[in-house]
């Protein structure tokens, strides 16, 4: 789920910070860029493990800052396919189940990677596994709150950088908040699969 991943930045540090120790200010500074960020295509930045090597720091004119380029490592979010995790159910929508980590959101079950027969409750909005026993079929709601476990089947990267003026005023102010609210690093899940799914109908026997 966390993997550790090498970079290579330039970090600037203002005069005022000169009297601290320059490790600690890169690593501060580093932080207050990446962490709760995501990288296209790296996966989502927590917090700075090491420094491995700064290289000279230079002073530009005009500018009174240092200038270092330093190799760090940093710890990410980024989960392999086929990894198993357990979140909570964060809402439930005809695109499917939306799942929360606590710390990271952007998860989607699509209603064909649920458990099968499902139908989606329109006056509960939520997905009901309908289960088949020998009694019958009883009905397995998807409550908000509940604890899920999914696989990891997919992941998209969406590059979310501004784009220059001309690209802004050739779309349209809907458009652009569309593109806005798109999040950049989304998981789809799957819980097509004995033992996965709500861990309340796992664990009753």
């Amino acid at each position: 789920m966390f993997v550790l991943v090498e970079m290579t930045d330039t970090v600037r540090i203002p005069p005022w910070q000169f009297e601290r120790k320059l490790n600690d200010s890169i690593a501060e500074e580093l932080n207050k860029k990446l962490a709760n960020k995501v990288v296209y295509n790296v996966g989502l930045c927590i917090c700075l493990y090491d420094i491995i090597k700064l290289e000279d720091s230079y002073i530009f004119p005009g500018d009174g800052a240092s200038h270092t380029k330093v190799h760090f490592r940093y710890v990410v979010f980024h989960p392999f396919l086929d990894e198993i995790l357990i979140g909570n159910i964060k809402s439930c929508s005809q695109d499917g189940v939306h799942v929360s980590l606590g710390f990271f959101d952007d998860i989607i079950i699509p209603p064909e990677s649920l458990q099968q027969p499902t139908k989606f409750d329109e006056a509960e909005q939520v997905w009901v596994w309908e289960y088949e026993t020998e009694e019958g079929a009883h009905d397995l709601y998807m409550d908000i709150g509940e604890e899920i476990r999914f696989r990891v089947v997919d992941e998209t990267f969406v590059d979310t950088s501004p784009t220059g003026p001309s690209s802004a005023e050739t779309s349209t102010s809907g458009a652009t908040e569309e593109v806005q609210k798109e999040a950049p690093y989304t998981l789809v899940g799957s819980i097509s699969e004995p033992g996965l799914g709500l861990l309340s109908w796992w664990t009753n026997s």
